[in-house]
């Protein structure tokens, strides 16, 4: 694989809060560990909620708690820029190269007609979108468009995809079947988090990825599309997530666990500790700096499961 380029790539829209900081420290200690180059990427795609402020803010937060960076925002480097806002073009390449295979329609359904009781759904709850739209006659769709903007959809087969994750094991879904027609750019014009992440990643030559396991069903529809890119796919690595005692994933929402307030409860080393305790490698919650965490950072150590956070 050559030299390891892993990536945190937060989302700017509001404070970082307990579970972002986990999978941050994931996968900064992966690729310190390992010698490698970290890279800082901000997805700003959504201009309604991602601001720059957020991202700022977000930078000072990782810089307190240790977590450094080689290239990205603020930095710069080869493969720049890192601001997804900044790099809508490309975005646009890409997808006018898929367009020419003929694999992408546009959809004209509401949210509402999306969500519709007849879809068929998989068992966590998804909704597989049942290709309505992609059997529009051409003169149904100019009619639609003189009304409604549509988002753009890109069509899988009926294929089985399947990799090894490094934390979860082997993992498979049927495009069709598990997944569906997927949306590629929103009726706004905004290009969809699947298509922009594939592109980044294998343009700046990212080849592992630490995030949530919430992302873990992402990933085959994202394979198929750095097959038709023609990108390597990196490495991924699906870390549990932090959860309230009733099962909820912590949010942006949760005030007392952002950022702001662990600033105010903890210092650096005491938050590294208790992170570096619930991510296997210390046996117990003890100050420690993120350097420090890595030159012990084992990932058989750390647990597959969601983590509950009392």
């Amino acid at each position: 694989m050559g030299e390891l380029r892993g990536r945190f790539a937060p989302s700017p829209s509001g404070r970082m809060h307990l579970g972002n900081l986990f999978s941050a420290l994931l996968a900064w200690l992966s690729v310190r560990s390992a010698g490698g180059v970290m890279v800082l990427r901000m997805e700003d795609l959504d201009p309604d909620r991602c601001k720059e402020e957020y991202a700022a803010q977000l930078a000072d937060d990782l810089r307190w708690l240790g977590l450094d960076w080689d290239e990205g925002y603020e930095k710069g480097g080869p493969h720049g820029p890192y601001r997804q806002s900044e790099r809508t073009q490309l975005y646009a390449a890409a997808f006018q190269r898929l367009e020419e295979q003929g694999l992408i329609y546009p959809c004209f359904c509401t949210r509402a007609e999306r969500l519709a009781a007849s879809a068929p759904h998989r068992s966590d709850g998804q909704v597989i979108y049942g290709g309505k739209c992609k059997r529009l006659t051409e003169e149904e769709r100019n009619e639609l468009a003189k009304t409604r903007r549509p988002a753009w959809r890109l069509t899988v087969p009926d294929r089985e995809i399947s990799f090894t994750d490094g934390l979860q094991g082997f993992y498979a879904e049927n495009l069709l079947s598990d997944c569906g027609d997927f949306i590629l750019r929103r009726s706004d014009g905004v290009y969809a988090y699947q298509l922009a992440v594939v592109y980044d990643d294998g343009a700046m030559a990212v080849n592992q990825v630490v995030r949530g396991r919430d992302l873990l069903d992402s990933t085959p529809r994202q394979l198929y599309l750095y097959e038709l890119l023609g990108l390597t796919p990196p490495e991924f690595y699906h870390v549990p997530l932090l959860t309230a005692p009733d099962g909820r994933r912590l949010s942006k929402r949760e005030k007392d666990l952002d950022m702001g307030a662990l600033r105010q409860r903890f210092t650096p080393a005491e938050l590294t500790g208790l992170l570096g305790y619930w991510a296997g490698q210390l046996d117990r919650p003890e100050p420690v700096l993120p350097k420090e965490l890595a030159q012990i950072f084992d990932w058989s150590k750390v647990p597959k499961e969601d983590i509950v956070v009392e």
